[in-house]
């Protein structure tokens, strides 16, 4: 099932064919879709270096105009209006609420002088919309794109097994299914990222869309054992210690996310070493929070082009990854790439086809046989015949 994208943020020179805009690096594009691409240009040239607007508002801001200039629903709102998009505003805490005021006041400071607002209740409304309803387009290798709505997508409703997967071919999304659906049964995809344990899924989907899962996994919670592993000490933690050390787990996530922010990578790399020593004296090197720390450590040594180090940190997260996310997951798929690649780059090039080709077999189910990653990674393969 291929689904076109109603409104997408992707920066101009990333910008690909979709149902109704079709837009070039060099910013020629059709005359109908001028009102939207002439909104941005102008903004930009106005602003220049100082033009800075978020993902979400310059999503927001071309919503507005494609809602202006559409008379009749696209192909994505066969059966669900945007307008129509759940918004949940009874259930924004005063968080959400600043941050959906200060998008406001960004919409209004970078498109005043291009764009007629509607009034604020009614961008209140839409920015509320987006962030529940939103999606993030990504690469083979899940780096961020951009985002995007896709009306027909946001239907599906959520599972942590889910039966489809969602993919791209640049702001197309295409939905294929990676279970057997039989006639009746509901498809489900998923919101978020399946790594955690029960408590932490259900904490983000609370957070961002006002729901408590209940599918099968979030009631046997079957996995989160293997996914909260403990090491086997000489003397086992109590309870508490364990909870102490979730706890620390989760506050050094969310210091590491502000730290990217503004520390060099050698301090992000001391981080993540520091939080990897001190988890490591009580969770196993499976654990989630060890992944999850080994994770941002590698993206750091990729950074720093510390080729050794990301490939060793890439190899002790496959194995666990493989066992803690769903069948066919692009999580899987897209560390087998980086491993792949960081193989080959480093001449182990029989280490690099065997992490290519199981990167392929994920692909083949989940992008489809004829997507263009697919030719990339085959022609990577066969270059070093």
């Amino acid at each position: 099932m291929t689904i076109h994208c109603i409104a997408q943020g992707i920066n101009c020179c990333l910008l690909a064919k979709t149902e109704d805009f079709l837009c070039h690096p060099i910013f020629s594009c059709k005359r109908g879709d001028w009102p939207m691409h002439k909104l941005e240009c102008s903004s930009m040239c106005a602003f220049g270096e100082n033009w800075n607007p978020s993902e979400t508002v310059r999503l927001a801001a071309r919503i507005i105009v494609k809602q202006k200039t559409q008379t009749k629903r696209t192909e994505s709102e066969r059966v669900l209006a945007l307008r129509e998009f759940e918004a949940h505003l009874d259930k924004l805490d005063n968080e959400k609420r600043e941050m959906n005021q200060t998008d406001i006041a960004a919409l209004h400071h970078f498109y005043s002088k291009h764009l007629d607002f509607p009034d604020d209740d009614t961008l209140i409304e839409l920015f509320a919309q987006v962030n529940c309803n939103g999606f993030t387009i990504e690469d083979e290798e899940l780096s961020h794109l951009g985002s995007a709505v896709f009306p027909d997508v946001a239907l599906m409703n959520h599972s942590c097994n889910p039966n489809v997967i969602v993919t791209y071919k640049g702001t197309v999304a295409e939905v294929r299914a990676v279970q057997e659906i039989h006639p009746g049964e509901e498809i489900f995809t998923s919101y978020i990222d399946l790594l955690y344990p029960t408590e932490d899924r259900n904490e983000r989907l609370k957070d961002s869309y006002f729901f408590t899962c209940e599918c099968k996994e979030c009631i046997t919670k079957s996995k989160d054992k293997a996914k909260m592993e403990i090491r086997k000490l000489s003397t086992p933690p109590k309870p508490e210690e364990i909870r102490d050390m979730v706890k620390y787990a989760k506050n050094i996530i969310e210091e590491f996310r502000r730290a990217k922010h503004y520390k060099t990578p050698s301090e992000l790399l001391e981080i993540c070493e520091l939080s990897l020593d001190k988890m490591g004296s009580m969770f196993e090197v499976t654990n989630v929070y060890m992944l999850h720390m080994m994770y941002q450590a590698m993206g750091v040594c990729l950074y720093m082009q510390d080729w050794d180090g990301a490939m060793n940190y890439g190899e002790k997260i496959i194995k666990p990854y493989s066992m803690h996310y769903p069948a066919y997951s692009l999580n899987v798929a897209s560390m087998y790439l980086k491993l792949g690649r960081l193989y080959l780059g480093l001449e182990k090039t029989s280490l690099g086809v065997k992490a290519l080709k199981q990167a392929l077999a994920i692909m083949e189910v989940a992008h489809g046989k004829d997507h263009h990653y697919l030719a990339e990674i085959k022609k990577e393969i066969e270059d070093q015949k």
